[in-house]
């Protein structure tokens, strides 16, 4: 289909990616978000072959790279300094056909938005209703502004104002029973090689840093706790401090290293499986359709790939927009069912949800072979749409 007016809402990964696919298309695009600047909530994100791929397809590959991290090994380590496991990420490039790159997420967004074309997004714009039908979609701002197109694109993430429509019901947010640290310090060799991700696990916690473009390590952390408990940034390094204490070198070092101001503590959480993704003319993507924990590392890939999907179909069948995103919602659902559903298991298994579970999985770090975590990862690239 040509000629297409599209109405996104949410200008994050998900709906920047979708944007600069659809203005590539030919389609006349409008943003909105409800933010009144754009500032990523976390400060990384890993980014593997998936959502790379799709982003080479875009033709920013080139830009891409001069921002992200070279990644070449992952190593597991011991809260008691063992190593746990090391795994070469070459054979995994070989296989894939791409290497990942960690990137921080407010370098990849100001690539986005600048491929995109800031002056196309309009900021300060809550969406709060959406509505169809036979012929358009639309978006119903808080301020009285309604943009109509052919179809609305809820990119607005896990308190999606448009799912409501979609589904006809609420979703509530699903805590994880974990917390997440997370932030930007200057690479430091006496820490982590530069070119490695070490993750420290032991005691249901893990702590870890990857390397991102700029010469930096994005650090996170993760422990379990009950939802709702809130701590001064002033005191996030003295909290670290105290949940970690006794934990290798490298570990207390990275807590010395972090702004406490800077650094973000965010309650992790996921949404269940949602039973469509589409309704009419307006369509789901990323977090408002597949919300999920950051434990496999696909929340950011799994809303590039929508991007791909939903542009395709669009651009390649021509019964009719509620067709096409049809078939987006038939190629997409079960693909990030089983993501969310997985990526949950994990975060069981390394916050302590069955200390037994947690326990058997350490054992397994020891004797699991590197080609098995090769594999497990290209299956999850290579079951994406780009192969």
């Amino acid at each position: 289909m040509y000629k297409l007016k599209v109405v996104i809402v949410g200008a994050g990964i998900g709906g920047l990616t979708t944007g600069i696919a659809m203005k590539q298309a030919g389609y006349q695009v409008e943003v909105y978000d409800r933010v009144t600047e754009l500032r990523p909530a976390g400060a990384g994100i890993s980014l593997w072959s998936n959502g790379v791929k799709v982003l080479n397809r875009l033709g920013l590959g080139e830009k891409l790279a001069a921002i992200g991290g070279e990644m070449n090994a992952m190593e597991y380590r011991s809260h008691t300094d063992e190593q746990l496991s090391y795994v070469d990420l070459h054979p995994l490039f070989e296989q894939v056909g791409q290497r990942p790159y960690p990137v921080a997420r407010a370098d990849l967004q100001a690539m986005l938005l600048e491929e995109f074309g800031p002056e196309h997004v309009h900021l300060r714009m809550p969406c709060v209703a959406v509505e169809q039908d036979d012929q358009s979609a639309t978006a119903i701002f808080e301020n009285g502004h309604r943009a109509t197109g052919d179809l609305v694109i809820g990119a607005d993430g896990v308190h999606s104002a448009v799912r409501a429509h979609v589904l006809g019901r609420s979703v509530s947010r699903r805590y994880a029973r974990y917390v997440n640290w997370n932030g930007l310090i200057p690479a430091d060799p006496s820490l982590c090689a530069k070119d490695r991700w070490v993750i420290y696990v032991g005691e249901s916690k893990r702590a870890s840093m990857m390397p991102v473009g700029g010469d930096r390590f994005y650090f996170f952390f993760g422990a379990p706790m009950v939802e709702g408990t809130q701590v001064d940034p002033a005191h996030r390094r003295d909290e670290l401090a105290d949940i970690f204490k006794g934990w290798p070198t490298a570990v207390q070092g990275l807590i010395d290293a972090i702004d406490p101001t800077t650094t973000n503590r965010l309650e992790i959480g996921d949404i269940d499986p949602l039973e469509r993704l589409v309704r009419g003319r307006i369509a789901l993507l990323g977090d408002s359709a597949h919300a999920t924990t950051p434990t496999l590392g696909q929340g950011g890939c799994q809303a590039i790939e929508g991007a791909e999907v939903l542009t395709r179909y669009l651009l390649t069948t021509n019964i009719s927009v509620p067709d096409a995103l049809h078939r987006y919602e038939k190629a997409r659902k079960d693909r990030t069912a089983d993501l969310i559903l997985k990526a949950r298991k994990r975060s069981s298994v390394i916050y302590g949800h069955e200390p037994s579970a947690t326990q058997q999985w350490y054992r397994d770090l020891k004797q699991e072979p590197p080609e098995s975590v090769i594999n497990a990862l290209a299956k999850v690239i290579l079951t994406g749409p780009m192969g």
